[in-house]
């Protein structure tokens, strides 16, 4: 049993347990993907139904890195699964324990919140951010900042960090940004900056907000669901996106208090606030 309960490995060449930080970024990879499609999908079309399944689903896989043993976790061994054939790259636990932690006491407040209470609001708005900012830092660039806070509360430093930056004492000239690339970088932030403001951009996107907010009169379109889509069992998502969905028959609702409240007043975001509380 205790061998079930243990955390992390035991590796001869090191005095600490270890894991295995290809895997770890790897699962961090796979809860961003899913956690950036639910994020999107409450954001923009305001259904918070996956929402709620992804924060239960991370709730439990965080509950089994942190409580019972991170082999165990499901995020864990599909990454463990992805980079089997990748060198392994030895980490430290304990520090990893600590930000699993910290994630896990995120996601037992979003679960709370969200789940529980059905809350919507900026509190779980800055938490479903914060998780996806740990998230995408570990995935991305290997950077656990969570990892980070470790020292603060614990007198032995952490051992043993992903790219060995706990003992990396100067960077070598491959690490050192120029100013020739800070220039590169500038300019391509200019060039971006041009080219979305360029006359072919900036008018498709005002066609587009024209044809939101007024009626238009347009040719009756061919709504035949191909066959693909039939044999997806996407014949409502293809209506969908090519404008072809029937008209919705009316049905009585309770009327309900659609008052904005100050704090979304105060965000400027009152009409996210409407869409998310079915207020349209």
């Amino acid at each position: 049993m205790s061998k079930v309960l243990e955390f992390g490995e035991k590796v001869d060449e090191y005095d600490v347990r270890v894991l295995n930080e290809r895997e770890i970024r790897a699962g961090a990879g796979i809860l961003f993907l899913f956690a950036m499609i639910s994020f999107l999908n409450s954001w923009l079309i305001g259904d918070f139904s996956v929402t709620r399944i992804f924060v239960t689903i991370f709730l439990f896989d965080f509950f089994i890195r942190v409580f019972i043993n991170p082999k165990y976790a499901p995020s864990l061994i599909l990454g463990r699964f992805a980079v089997r054939n990748q060198q392994v790259e030895y980490v430290g636990a304990s520090q990893k324990r600590f930000a699993w932690g910290v994630g896990f006491g995120l996601a037992l407040l979003m679960f709370y919140l969200i789940v529980i209470q059905n809350v919507i609001g900026p509190l779980n708005l800055l938490v479903c951010l914060v998780c996806l900012g740990l998230l995408f830092f570990e995935s991305a660039f290997g950077v656990c900042l969570a990892c980070g806070v470790y020292n603060l509360f614990h007198a032995e430093r952490a051992k043993l960090c992903p790219g060995n930056n706990c003992e990396l004492e100067q960077r070598v000239t491959i690490q050192k940004v120029s100013l020739v690339q800070l220039i590169v970088v500038v300019l391509f932030m200019g060039l971006l900056f041009v080219v979305s403001n360029t006359p072919l951009i900036s008018e498709g996107m005002q066609v587009a907000l024209e044809d939101e907010v007024s009626e238009v009169i347009v040719e009756e379109k061919d709504c035949t669901v191909p066959e693909f889509a039939i044999a997806m069992g996407h014949e409502e998502k293809w209506k969908l996106h090519n404008g072809c969905t029937d008209k919705v028959s009316e049905v009585i609702v309770e009327e309900k208090d659609c008052t904005v409240p100050e704090f979304a007043i105060a965000m400027g975001h009152q009409e996210k606030w409407k869409l998310h509380n079915g207020c349209d």
